[in-house]
């Protein structure tokens, strides 16, 4: 199946404006932000698919039980409605398709990876009054209801089955090889969870050379994120040099050199000598 074609030039500055501002709100808006996400990837994503995506998570918030009661109870009702009766889950064939980093589509498909069923998850969870909040578990992102000392995970992935202590110990140190750290549970930052779809979404196009350009749409949507990797400067310089613009990517390896060099003169020089590269191929 074809993946989703960016819009045009004109619908993706004024996504990508939006999704700036947005990441500068004061309490930015999660799922606001991942439908920008999919709307720089999605071309058919308009204004009125993005509301409808809002409006069916208010809806499935409202058929959560009312107030079920603690964190597990919560835990339970997200899984009986999210997972059992609507079958929201995922496998290992979701990892291959850009449709699993984006939430319209998820939505549609109740198929994902486990950060973006975890958005879902979180943001009907809120909608509702829950004490939810995202994990990010090295390789595995998860949800966690309730305060530290009365914590429950739940899995979104596995149709948000709830994790005991050893399941989170598995996770982690099957993606680390290390033991989990109780800093691993801690709630993670709406910001930081916009990162790390936009990561996935890089892996993505990574293993695909020939979709430079969601490579490209994706790290700068990551860019315009307050506080980002410093190196997705070069990254983007590589990607404009990749897909041609040897002069707009040259300047952007030079400025990258130049915050390099105050702690790498040898590693800035080496960058210089690509920007050079890349303006020789003009001639």
């Amino acid at each position: 199946m074809r993946s989703p074609q960016p819009p045009e030039p004109e619908r993706a500055a004024e996504v990508r404006r939006r999704f700036a501002e947005e990441a500068r709100a004061e309490r930015p808006d999660l799922a606001e932000l991942c439908l920008l996400v999919g709307a720089a990837a999605d071309g058919s994503l308009g204004d009125a698919g993005m509301d409808a995506a809002q409006i069916e998570l208010d809806e499935l918030a409202g058929r959560l039980p009312f107030r079920p009661g603690g964190p597990r109870a919560w835990a339970t009702a997200l899984a009986e409605l999210l997972g059992g009766r609507l079958g929201y889950h995922g496998s290992p064939g979701d990892y291959q398709r850009l449709e699993s980093s984006l939430l319209h589509a998820v939505l549609r498909r109740r198929r994902g990876l486990p950060i973006l069923l975890s958005v879902v998850w979180m943001e009907v969870a809120r909608r509702a009054g829950a004490p939810v909040y995202g994990v990010a578990l090295p390789g595995h992102f998860v949800v966690g209801f309730g305060p530290p000392g009365e914590q429950v995970l739940a899995d979104p992935f596995e149709g948000g089955r709830v994790l005991t202590g050893s399941d989170a110990e598995l996770l982690v140190a099957g993606a680390t090889g290390a033991p989990l750290d109780p800093s691993m549970l801690a709630p993670a930052d709406p910001l930081d969870v916009v990162l790390r779809v936009l990561n996935n979404v890089r892996a993505w196009a990574a293993a695909r050379p020939e979709r430079s350009d969601v490579a490209l749409w994706s790290v700068e949507l990551s860019l315009l994120l307050p506080s980002h990797p410093a190196r997705l400067r070069y990254e983007r310089a590589q990607l404009l040099v990749q897909r041609g613009d040897f002069l707009t990517g040259a300047a952007e390896l030079d400025a990258y050199a130049d915050v390099v060099a105050a702690v790498d003169e040898p590693a800035a020089s080496r960058v210089r000598q690509q920007a050079h590269a890349a303006r020789a191929m003009l001639n």
